[in-house]
């Protein structure tokens, strides 16, 4: 009795150390690393959309998710939701700082509102340090940039988008100093706003030409001028605008309006520009649906540089430079000239394009675009300048361009009976089944491609073929891939066109 005592008392003795020794070695670790059991929430960046942008849109959701691997550094308040971050060192210490922009959803009309992010040292953690609102209100539209627009090489922080009332809008916030050259904010604030601008036309920032000298840090640079294009109101014709200057005082640290120009425009029927300029959903984006060439300053078409808007297929192609970049359409909002688009590269998702389009003609367009990585500066972007739609270019002489992006004939394959229409649209049937979708004929490196885009959910995305033979008559179709380093055959079978019998 007493030894079976004895085993059982030395058997709980030795499961109670057993136990003790557990809690004494996992313990700790859980004091070390209090998070691990915990769910890591993380800031995803969203661009709240609205509605109605086009024709069963498919990103006319609530939200608009880009730029997974960016992330706030400091924790937003509820109802806020992140619209796009700017991530760099503001004020030359280790850390980096952030320029958040955001909307507030439980605000009406809530407008775009920035934050300043920054380290602090003696808590270990980065803090919200300041806020302030901006004239833009819709998500999809905003620019966030920085730029020393003084010359003094300080920062000025601009955020650019669209209001409600499809006005163009610029904020400007300027980096406060006590310590540089400027007088420091009076409440001690880290910025100061220095102009807002809200303009039913456009809105640039002219770069002018600095001395070396501020390039080598050794002297001050003139300041950068902002040109606002709106309507003239004293004229009858839509299309006359007025351009006002504005110019930095360093009197009081604000931009001053400091002239206006007129700007006459091109004479068109006014019912028919009435109508396009209207602002009803659609109505632009169908007039642009086309293939667009770039028209020189001289007035001469440049048929190695084009500009395809399909709003139906939610695209947008550059081609230039013989390079094909393809765009995904991501939100329209109408303007008092024309459009604004916001676009997001294919294979870049990270690069994105802000399109300001105006009518200039029936038949041309003015075209701004701006990068994402890049500032709304007066030094034109390569796609800056006027579009001719395609077919009413010409060439130097006043001949008409040969190259015709659209045919309208049929033709036998082995693929099947493929139609092709002047609209852009094309029908491939094969026995009882017939697929449609769109299609377009361009150069690269001197060699003519077709593009086929089938519609439906079961479609390629893109289908691109090399062309060997007259492409208006017989054909010979060989697929290739169209990439950076120009084009790739992809080695399969020959598809032979031959023209269809009526």
């Amino acid at each position: 009795m007493t030894g079976k005592f004895f085993s059982a008392f030395a058997t709980a003795v030795i499961c109670l150390a057993v136990a003790g020794a557990a809690v004494f070695v996992f313990r700790p670790f859980r004091l070390v690393f209090p998070q691990k059991n915990r769910e890591q929430r993380q800031t995803r960046i969203v661009i709240p959309r609205e509605t109605g942008t086009g024709p069963e849109d498919p990103l006319s959701a609530d939200v608009l998710f880009r730029e997974e691997g960016v992330r706030t550094r400091a924790a937003m308040d509820e109802g806020e939701v992140v619209v796009t971050v700017l991530t760099q060192d503001l004020d030359g210490d280790p850390a980096e700082e952030q320029i958040v922009a955001f909307r507030n959803l439980l605000e009406i009309d809530s407008p775009i509102y920035i934050t300043y992010v920054d380290y602090d040292g003696k808590e270990k953690e980065y803090r919200r340090l300041w806020n302030a609102p901006t004239a833009a209100t819709r998500p999809g539209t905003v620019s966030l940039y920085t730029k020393d627009l003084v010359g003094d090489r300080g920062t000025c922080v601009i955020l650019t988008g669209m209001n409600g009332s499809g006005e163009h809008t610029m904020t400007i916030f300027r980096k406060s100093a006590g310590e540089a050259n400027r007088p420091q904010d009076p409440y001690g604030q880290p910025f100061t706003k220095i102009a807002e601008l809200c303009i039913d036309g456009s809105i640039s920032i002219l770069e002018p030409e600095r001395p070396q000298a501020y390039h080598l840090g050794m002297a001050q640079g003139r300041s950068f001028r902002i040109a606002a294009y709106g309507r003239n109101y004293e004229s009858d014709n839509i299309l006359d605008q007025i351009e006002t200057s504005y110019e930095f005082n360093p009197v009081n640290g604000l931009y001053e309006q400091t002239g206006m120009v007129r700007l006459p425009g091109s004479q068109i029927e006014q019912r028919r520009l009435r109508e396009l300029l209207s602002g009803a959903p659609g109505v632009f984006e169908e007039f642009i649906n086309d293939l667009w060439y770039y028209v020189s300053p001289d007035g001469t078409a440049d048929s190695r540089q084009y500009i395809h808007f399909d709003p139906q297929g939610r695209e947008i192609i550059f081609y230039g430079d013989e390079t094909q970049q393809v765009f995904t359409w991501q939100q329209s909002a109408p303007t008092r000239y024309g459009l604004y688009i916001s676009s997001q590269n294919i294979s870049v998702t990270t690069l994105r394009r802000f399109l300001d389009i105006e009518l200039e003609s029936l038949n041309s367009v003015r075209v701004r675009v701006f990068e994402d990585v890049r500032l709304k500066i007066g030094v034109n972007n390569a796609w800056d300048g006027s579009y001719r739609r395609a077919g009413t270019v010409k060439k130097d002489g006043g001949e008409p361009s040969p190259f015709i992006p659209y045919i309208d004939r049929a033709y036998d394959s082995s693929m099947g009976k493929i139609r092709f229409f002047p609209d852009g649209v094309y029908e491939l049937g094969a026995g009882e089944e017939i697929k449609k979708g769109r299609y377009i004929f361009f150069r690269v490196q001197d060699q003519e491609l077709l593009e086929l885009r089938e519609e439906g959910p079961g479609g390629k995305a893109r289908e691109i073929f090399r062309i060997e033979g007259n492409a208006r008559l017989s054909m010979v179709l060989f697929r290739v891939r169209l990439g950076a380093i120009g084009i790739q055959d992809l080695r399969e079978e020959a598809i032979p066109l031959t023209p269809a019998a009526d």
